[in-house]
């Protein structure tokens, strides 16, 4: 159990740094940042800050040694300079490893029974004309590695659309396109001593690839796959050895829950468990890396509902606090409101639930 007082590394510097920097100082904890951009809403509410490259092992080595424990906030940090954190890196950086190969993802969540979108790697042109004629069309190229909230992806139609793609010096993924009733995700934390608690499937909706909007409860579709899926982010979770949140995206079909990625981190679609929720996600990854007990997770409301405030529209986001006074908004501190970038948050609940239950 890391005492009071001890110092928590956070590699990255975005708003999901800056939401658990704040759940750690409730609990008495002090937050690190490691980032190399110099612009890091999550230093703002911590108490050290290093700006250096991922590359600089050197500096690497030096935050480690002034932190008890690091974890990471976003999935796309290069695993081969970790070296230098050595055992203090919680969740295991097999988990990154995992998650940000797309391939590699989907055919390791294929070995606990997940369903995933009919695929195919592609190399080059030829690789993508066998996959479309073997899956066929509409369907999605991704690159492999990097990539998020819609970017590094292509829709595609048919062989046209294809022909007209300058493919990247990269890896990538064909993904046939699923016929789906709605989207989910499954949020769980699992302890260093193995316990595993699971936060409520919210109902997700997206738009170019960027989560809209969160809600509870989820369609009776949705609450029907729960189970299963669960079934399978916990295996996930237990052949990682992995210690902290992590969430799992799923469509919900007339067939069951189909794998869509993994995200080895605390998640945007669970950031209405921080006033949702008995225990927030933030305050439970905070928990398992320190070895504290972990929370209870029932949901608090009979209806919640999260929308993320993105580009302009932080810029009249005081309005609502005038408008509702039941409202919850959270700014990330970002300076420049750009088209596509999430500045924000805001959740709405309903009435109390006598007694969360904790799933």
């Amino acid at each position: 159990m890391l005492a009071p007082g001890s110092t928590i590394g956070i590699l990255g510097g975005g708003q999901l740094g800056r939401m658990l920097a704040m759940a750690a100082a409730q609990l008495g904890y002090r937050c690190h940042i490691y980032c190399p951009d110099r612009e890091s809403v999550a230093a703002d509410v911590s108490a050290e800050f290093t700006c250096a490259p991922w590359t600089d092992n050197a500096t690497l080595t030096r935050f480690a040694e002034q932190c008890d424990v690091i974890t990471f906030e976003f999935e796309n940090v290069p695993v081969e300079p970790l070296a230098a954190l050595g055992d203090k890196l919680m969740p295991h950086k097999r988990a990154l490893e995992t998650a940000q190969d797309r391939l590699k993802e989907k055919r390791f969540a294929q070995g606990f029974g997940a369903q995933p979108a009919p695929f195919a790697l592609v190399d080059g042109p030829q690789d993508l004309a066998n996959a479309i004629e073997r899956i066929g069309a509409p369907g999605i190229l991704k690159t492999c590695r990097d990539g998020y909230d819609g970017k590094g992806q292509w829709r595609i139609f048919g062989a046209r659309d294809a022909d007209a793609i300058r493919l990247p010096n990269a890896e990538c993924v064909y993904e046939g396109l699923v016929e789906f009733e709605a989207e989910f995700s499954v949020i769980m934390v699992r302890g260093q001593d193995g316990e595993v608690r699971f936060w409520d499937s919210a109902q997700n909706a997206h738009s170019g690839g960027m989560l809209v909007t969160s809600t509870l409860p989820a369609s009776n579709l949705i609450q029907n796959q729960v189970a299963a899926a669960r079934d399978i982010a916990a295996q996930v979770a237990e052949a990682l050895g992995y210690v902290g949140v992590i969430t799992l995206e799923f469509f919900a079909t007339a067939n069951g829950p189909v794998f869509n990625e993994m995200a080895p981190r605390v998640h945007n679609s669970g950031h209405w468990t921080i006033e949702g929720a008995a225990t927030s996600q933030f305050e439970n990854h905070i928990r398992a890396i320190c070895n504290l007990p972990l929370g209870a997770t029932g949901t608090r409301f009979e209806t919640i509902a999260m929308d993320n405030i993105v580009g302009a529209d932080a810029l009249t986001a005081y309005d609502v606090l005038a408008e509702d006074g039941e409202a919850h908004l959270h700014l990330y501190g970002k300076k420049e409101a750009r088209d596509g970038r999430k500045m924000g948050h805001l959740t709405r609940v309903g009435p109390a639930v006598d007694g969360a239950k904790r799933p």
